[in-house]
């Protein structure tokens, strides 16, 4: 008895994979112009897309890196006009942007950034250090602190408290101590001695090796008045 229900139930699985193969092969037969269309456009797609990457988009990943090599070298020397607007033969970083986007590397906008915060453009600064979304810790922390400082002389200084806080969050380093101190001299701007405090205490405690700390504590003696 055992015996005829498991062949009972085996005929029973048989005929739904039939039925299940045999309504396939109808909607195949009913459908397969437009099912082969859609497989021509999505290998179109796909080749057009690698074709794309290739042909296109890493040819100008190329050429924008090359540009931006006299405007880094500029950079480097303090040539922040020249690294920014270039010198009507090589491209600052200004017009490489406009013309490349990121495909020079997303750090063209921190290098903007920081040029315009030296040349004294404060607005201009914010505008690319904010479309600067590296991963890299020591330069994402870099990123915002530098924001901290446009917004300070900008006189926003509750703007620049939670960018140097985000700097100090980023990456646990001994640039840290800079951005504490900086954030601890945004909070005596707003009044607030207690978290200036707290700040300069983090620079004795977690960072005593750093240069900040050498002279913390006349920062403490101001706020603990």
């Amino acid at each position: 008895m055992a015996q005829k229900n498991l062949k009972d139930k085996e005929a029973v699985r048989q005929e739904n994979i039939e039925q299940t193969v045999s309504a396939t092969e109808q909607f195949y037969n009913e459908h397969k112009k437009l099912i082969w269309g859609i497989v021509a456009a999505v290998l179109v797609v796909g080749l057009g897309i690698l074709a794309y990457q290739k042909f296109i988009y890493q040819p100008k990943c190329v050429e924008a890196m090359e540009q931006c090599y006299p405007a880094e070298m500029n950079f480097q020397a303090g040539e922040y006009e020249l690294a920014l607007s270039g010198d009507g033969n090589n491209l600052g970083f200004a017009d490489i942007i406009d013309q490349y986007g990121a495909k020079a590397g997303k750090a063209v906008y921190l290098y903007a950034g920081i040029c315009e915060l030296r040349l004294g453009n404060n607005e201009e600064a914010l505008s690319y250090l904010k479309k600067y979304n590296g991963k890299e810790p020591i330069l994402a922390a870099r990123a915002r602190a530098c924001e901290g400082d446009a917004y300070v002389a900008l006189g926003d200084y509750a703007a620049a408290v939670r960018s140097y806080k985000a700097a100090v969050a980023v990456a646990d380093n001994v640039f840290a101590a800079a951005y504490l101190v900086k954030q601890g001299t945004a909070h005596e701007a707003l009044g607030q001695n207690a978290e200036a405090l707290a700040c300069y205490r983090a620079v004795e405690h977690d960072y005593p090796q750093s240069i900040e700390a050498y002279d913390i504590a006349k920062y403490i003696a101001r706020v603990s008045e």
